[in-house]
């Protein structure tokens, strides 16, 4: 079975997110003064040279061809091989999902929503998100992601654009005091119920405490289509998927940006 059968669905194995969430993270970058040049220099050599070299750059296929990352494409070795023999867990950030393309194609033509103003990148990912409210002029970012090769990946990602490395943050978030933010982005992170109704939560406290704004990308999964915060959302924008993305999420055709006003 290739690797891109075996996760590169819609994300369902959430008892390894769930596991991994549990456990101690920390924080990469924590000044966020690094320079572009020297950004690889705070990556584990072989991990570096591990996804350097079973990822392709590209930027095209997907709602931001102004943003370059490193992902699993049918030219990587992974996209063909058995799940199985990937050594890391489950590798959701060398996917741009439909979510997260939609909130960056949104910030990228609005920059006017970030511009100035501090945001939290929920579940980043590859990052995309967060490179795309840097690009539009935000001033303090934080990516957030459980999963250790994602925030190298994020970092590679930063340097790919030719940005300064933000601060990362490796650790499940929901379990940590909440800090103010103008802004917080989450895209297809409402894959399981029991999340989605941890993210509810914790969005209605951060909304309620800070009056921090809340954007939600997601392509119309059933955790979240069925769940309901629907009850407290506004739809800001509806993109169609260029057809690589399509295929890559078994036929869905667009992808929604969503105000969360409870």
């Amino acid at each position: 079975m290739a690797l891109s059968l075996g996760w590169k669905a819609p994300r369902n194995r959430c008892g390894l997110l769930l596991q991994a969430m549990r456990s101690s993270g920390l924080l990469l970058f924590p000044c966020g003064r690094c320079p572009w040049r020297g950004a690889g220099s705070f990556l584990d050599p072989k991990i570096k040279a591990f996804l350097e070299e079973n990822t392709e750059v590209t930027s095209s296929g997907s709602l931001t061809p102004e943003i370059q990352l490193r992902l699993l494409t049918p030219r990587c070795k992974f996209w063909w091989e058995r799940a199985d023999l990937w050594p890391h867990s489950d590798p959701y950030w060398a996917i741009y999902w439909p979510g997260g393309q939609a909130l960056s194609r949104y910030l990228l033509d609005n920059p006017d929503v970030v511009r100035g103003k501090s945001v939290l990148d929920l579940g980043s990912g590859c990052g995309a998100t967060a490179i795309a409210a840097k690009m539009s002029g935000a001033s303090r970012i934080l990516a957030n992601d459980i999963d250790p090769i994602a925030g190298m990946a994020i970092t590679l990602n930063c340097e790919l654009n030719r940005l300064n490395p933000f601060p990362i943050l490796i650790q499940n978030i929901l379990n940590l005091e909440q800090d103010k933010w103008d802004l917080v982005v989450l895209g297809d992170m409402f894959y399981d119920e029991n999340l989605a109704d941890s993210l509810h939560q914790w969005l209605k406290k951060c909304f309620w405490t800070y009056r921090t704004r809340v954007l939600i990308g997601d392509s119309g999964r059933p955790q979240f289509s069925g769940h309901s915060i629907q009850h407290h959302l506004h739809k800001v924008v509806e993109y169609s998927l260029l057809e690589p993305t399509r295929q890559e999420n078994s036929g869905l055709t667009t992808s929604t940006v969503w105000d969360f006003q409870p």
